[in-house]
C-alpha cells in the first residue's frame, strides 16, 4: 500500500513539475583549420552566432535551446564522416557538411539513419529530386542552377546571342569543381559557346600552367567553382595576365572578401554569384550586435560580421531554424525529433514577408519546398566587387535558372541513381 501510495504521489508530482525539453541539437561539420580555414571560419561563426542569438533572445526555438555541435573536419572528406558517425547519437537533427564531397559520403548514411542533410548550394545537384532523395536538401539554389545563372547573365552582356564565344571553366579538381560541367555543356549545344575546361588540383595554390593555357587559348569569358586560396590565387592569376575582371564570374563559393583582398585593387570589377545579400545593412545585425557580440557570446572575435560567407552561415541556420518551427507547428511539440525535422524542412516555405520579418527584407528569394523539390526555386543574383570601397555590390535582379534543361538533368541523374540503389519513387 505504501509503495502504491509513493507511485502516485511520484506520478502526480512529475505531472505538476515543469517540462524539460531537451537540447535541439544541430551539428556543423567544420574546417576551422587546414587550408581552407579561412573559409571554413567565417562560415562558421555565422552559423553558432545566429543559433546564439535565438536562444539570448527568444529562448530558443518553440522554448527549446539550440546547440550547435561543432566537429572540426579539416575539408578532410573521411574525417567528415568520423564527425557524421560519432555525433548523429545525440539526437542530432539535421547536418550541414559545407563540403561537396562530405556530402557525397554521407548522402546514403544519413538516408538510412533518418537523418536530414541540408547542402545549401553544394552537393550533389540531383538531390533536389525528393521523390528519390528522400532526406536531402540544397535549397534555395543548386550548382546547376548557378551554371545556369552565369550563363544567363553572359547572355544578357551581348543581348542574348553568345554563338562562337569561347568560356572557360576554371574548377577545383574534385567533385565540388566537375559538378557543373554536365550543365555547362549542355548550354553550350543550347546557345553555341565552346567550353573550356581548366581543372585546378588541391589546394590551389599552384595555377601557373593553367593561365598559361588561358592566356593562350583566349577565352571570352571565365567561371569559377574555386574554393579557398584557390579562389585568391585565380584572381591574382587573372590580373596577371590582364583579363578583363568583369568577365571572371565565380559561383557563390568564389565570391567572398578572402578571394579578393589579397589581390587588391587588381580585383576590382571582379563578379561572383549571390545566393543572398550582402553587408551588414539588415535589421537581423542590430540584434546580432546587442544579444550576441557585444554579450561577448560571438562564435569567433566579430570582426566576420557581415561578410559574405558569414551571411552565409546565417543564412543556412535561418533556413534551418525555420524549418524547426515549421516541424513543431506540424507535429505539435517544441522537441522534435529527426524524423520530424524532415517533414519540417519538406514542408518549409520562406516569403519576402516572412524574410522582413527576420529582419532580412530582400536577402534572399522567396521559395517552397516539397516532397517533388527539395531544391527551392533557383534563383541567385550577381555581384561585383568594388576594390576602391572594398565591398561587394550586387548588381543584377534575382535571376531565375532555365529550369526546362536543368530539371532534365535532374531528372536523369536522379532516376540512374534510383536504379543504381533500387531506390522506388515515394511521391
Amino acid at each position: 500500500m505504501k509503495l502504491k501510495t509513493a507511485v502516485i504521489v511520484a506520478t502526480a508530482m512529475s505531472l505538476c513539475a515543469p517540462v524539460a525539453y531537451a537540447e535541439l541539437v544541430v551539428p556543423w561539420l567544420s574546417y576551422r583549420t587546414g587550408p581552407y580555414s579561412p573559409s571554413g571560419i567565417p562560415a562558421a561563426d555565422g552559423f553558432a552566432d545566429y543559433f546564439t542569438l535565438l536562444n539570448e533572445r527568444d529562448g530558443g526555438i518553440g522554448g527549446v535551446p539550440v546547440r550547435v555541435l561543432d566537429c572540426e573536419t579539416g575539408y578532410n572528406t573521411q574525417k567528415g564522416v568520423e564527425c557524421y558517425e560519432a555525433t548523429k547519437g545525440e539526437g542530432s537533427l539535421v547536418y550541414s557538411p559545407l563540403s561537396t564531397g562530405i556530402t557525397y559520403q554521407l548522402i546514403p548514411r544519413a538516408t538510412a539513419d533518418g537523418i536530414p542533410i541540408h547542402s545549401m548550394g553544394y552537393g550533389r545537384t540531383a538531390a533536389a529530386d525528393g521523390t528519390i532523395f528522400s532526406h536531402i536538401f540544397n535549397f534555395p539554389a543548386h550548382y546547376w542552377d548557378g551554371a545556369s545563372i552565369a550563363v544567363k547573365h553572359i547572355l544578357s552582356l551581348n543581348d542574348g546571342d553568345i554563338s562562337g564565344k569561347k568560356i572557360g571553366l576554371v574548377y577545383h579538381n574534385s567533385a565540388y569543381g566537375k559538378e557543373p560541367i554536365r550543365t555547362l555543356e549542355e548550354f553550350s549545344e543550347k546557345h553555341g559557346y565552346e567550353l573550356m575546361l581548366i581543372p585546378v588540383d588541391h589546394p590551389g595554390q599552384e595555377q601557373k600552367s593553367q593561365w598559361l593555357e588561358i592566356r593562350r587559348e583566349k577565352p571570352d569569358y571565365l567561371l569559377m567553382w574555386g574554393w579557398g586560396v584557390m579562389n585568391a590565387v585565380a584572381i591574382q592569376e587573372a590580373a596577371n595576365i590582364r583579363f578583363p575582371m568583369e568577365n571572371f564570374i565565380g559561383i557563390w563559393w568564389s565570391g567572398s572578401e578572402n578571394d579578393v583582398l589579397p589581390v587588391g585593387e587588381r580585383a576590382h570589377g571582379y563578379k561572383a554569384l549571390a545566393l543572398h545579400g550582402v553587408g551588414n545593412g539588415f535589421p537581423v545585425f542590430d540584434d546580432l550586435q546587442k544579444f550576441v557580440v557585444d554579450a561577448g557570446m560571438a562564435a569567433g572575435a566579430g570582426d566576420q560580421v557581415g561578410t559574405v560567407l558569414y551571411n552565409r552561415g546565417m543564412y543556412g541556420a535561418l533556413l534551418i531554424a525555420e524549418a524547426i518551427k515549421t516541424a513543431q507547428e506540424i507535429h505539435g511539440v517544441a522537441d522534435i525529433t529527426p524524423a520530424m525535422m524532415r517533414d519540417g524542412m519538406e514542408a518549409l516555405e520562406i516569403t519576402e514577408e516572412k524574410m522582413t520579418a527576420l529582419g532580412l527584407p530582400n536577402f534572399g528569394p522567396a521559395f517552397a519546398v516539397s516532397c517533388e523539390n527539395h531544391g527551392g526555386n533557383g534563383i541567385a543574383m550577381v555581384q561585383q566587387w568594388d576594390a576602391e570601397n572594398g565591398e561587394w555590390n550586387i548588381i543584377s535582379d534575382m535571376i531565375q535558372s532555365d529550369k526546362e534543361i536543368i530539371n532534365r538533368l535532374i531528372m536523369e541523374d536522379s532516376a540512374a541513381y534510383a536504379a543504381e540503389n533500387n531506390i522506388e519513387p515515394r511521391c
